[in-house]
């Protein structure tokens, strides 16, 4: 008999959950807006200074920490990877929003990234099959 575990969810600090919520809400309305006004938002942000690695990830794990059960919507990478753009951007950093292609099979896939590396790239089956920046945003 095999049993089922649920995954656990992944913690983080509570102030940075504070700022992942907010980030979240934010790119969960802007997510409604065309592409477009999207990466021009993201855009108006290069004028931070870029975050390090570790802070990326300590707060991309934070806006996966704070992804509501209850949602109805859609909430993947683009809406994840968009959330770490703006949290990252609310302490005063940047990042890059990557957008990218693979093909056999043919997939899409979005992620958050700084000179150091990336986080949310590498998820699943990536591994094998490496993802092709389309479009990197500022």
């Amino acid at each position: 008999m095999t049993v089922m575990v649920p995954s656990a969810r992944p913690t983080a600090p509570r102030r940075d959950r504070l700022v992942a919520a907010v980030a979240l809400a934010l790119s969960l309305t802007m997510s409604r807006l065309p592409l477009r006004w999207q990466t021009a938002a993201v855009r108006m942000l290069r004028v931070l200074p870029y975050a390090h690695l570790a802070r990326l990830d300590a707060l991309y794990t934070a806006v996966l920490s704070v992804i509501p059960s209850w949602w109805p919507g859609r909430i993947a990478c683009m809406e994840i990877s968009l959330a770490t753009v703006i949290a990252t951007a609310l302490t005063g950093r940047r990042s890059r929003w990557v957008l990218g292609a693979r093909f056999l099979p043919d997939a899409a896939h979005a992620w958050a990234d700084v000179p150091e590396g990336a986080v949310g790239r590498d998820i699943g089956d990536a591994v094998d099959r490496a993802w092709m920046p389309v479009l990197a945003v500022p």
